[in-house]
């Protein structure tokens, strides 16, 4: 009992002594990249914070036309302001986009198709992590409906202008955490069984399928698509775990932050050369090896098909 309490007390000395090395690894994929970016156009999804809003800024940085798009537009355009003055781009708008909803998806899409003429960038960075069960204004599970569905048809509704800006990009980000997802397709909604944890365990494997299955059919069109592990990264996503959270805390010194969590993404949106390796998944700035669940093709293609269905989308 002593010996437990004596190594209770002695572990934040331990892991503040160990902090810089691990740090170093964490942080050990950089985007090392000197692409510039004027006339591209981007779009990011939960820009006004987090990995998104690091993202966003880096995009601006290097003189793209960036939106965010985001649910909490009053947050988005002092996030806004905030990436101008830091830039000098005044090239950055915001729009409200919430991915729980898709009145508000398509309203969106129809919107940015009538003011841009191009997109060469959309990064699908917005999620919910460890929600209590609860569901999207479409009826579907907020995990899957938010971190999938959402996406899958946003990423529908801009593929004509993402084909006629070619060569263009899509980067999904996933997590680690897919490893110990499912494709329940009996239970898609969680009404049968529900795990919060594991329900965005899944929603994370159907990013990376949904990315191979949207690779192998663009295949030739000059998109290409990429999934990504950000890392454990200090941000809101955890903020419906208490746990979660006090987990964040004792562990802060080996978290990364955001501007480091943004890294893989912003590797996969403007690495030149990376389009061989169209449909792989990326963990610090190179290609992760992802699950058997997430190889797995015939999954992927009736997950594409199950999603259209859901989403009242023609299936080819």
């Amino acid at each position: 009992m002593i010996g437990v309490l004596l190594l209770l007390l002695l572990l934040p000395f331990f892991l503040y002594i160990a902090a810089p090395k691990i740090r170093k690894m964490l942080s050990s994929g950089v985007c090392t990249s000197t692409v510039q970016l004027p006339g591209k156009v981007a779009v990011v999804t939960g820009a006004n914070t987090g990995i998104g809003k690091e993202t966003a800024k880096e995009l601006a940085q290097r003189g793209a036309r960036v939106y965010l798009a985001c649910r909490d537009i009053q947050k988005g355009e002092l996030v806004a302001r905030e990436i101008q003055t830091m830039t000098g781009n005044q090239q950055v708008l915001v729009r409200e986009l919430d991915l729980a909803d898709t009145k508000s998806i398509r309203a969106f899409a129809k919107d940015f198709l009538a003011e841009e003429k191009h997109l060469h960038i959309l990064i699908n960075n917005a999620g919910v992590m460890m929600c209590p069960y609860s569901k999207t204004a479409d009826g579907f599970e907020m995990h899957m409906g938010v971190n999938h569905l959402g996406h899958f048809l946003l990423t529908h509704l801009l593929l004509e202008k993402l084909k006629e800006s070619a060569p263009s990009r899509v980067v999904n980000v996933s997590s680690l955490a897919h490893h110990l997802g499912r494709i329940h397709f009996h239970n898609l909604q969680g009404e049968k069984f529900y795990n919060a944890g594991l329900a965005y365990c899944h929603s994370k494997l159907a990013n990376i399928l949904f990315t191979q299955e949207l690779a192998r059919r663009l295949k030739g069109s000059g998109v290409t698509t990429y999934s990504v592990h950000p890392g454990t990264v200090n941000s809101e996503l955890v903020r419906h775990s208490p746990f979660m959270k006090w987990m964040w805390w004792l562990f802060s010194f080996f978290i990364k932050t955001p501007k480091q969590g943004a890294q893989t993404s912003l590797y996969c949106a403007i690495t030149e050369g990376l389009e061989i390796l169209n449909g792989h998944h990326f963990s610090d700035c190179s290609v992760a090896w992802v699950s058997a669940q997430a190889r797995n093709e015939t999954i992927a293609r009736r997950l594409w098909d199950v999603s259209c269905d859901l989403l009242g989308i023609p299936m080819d």
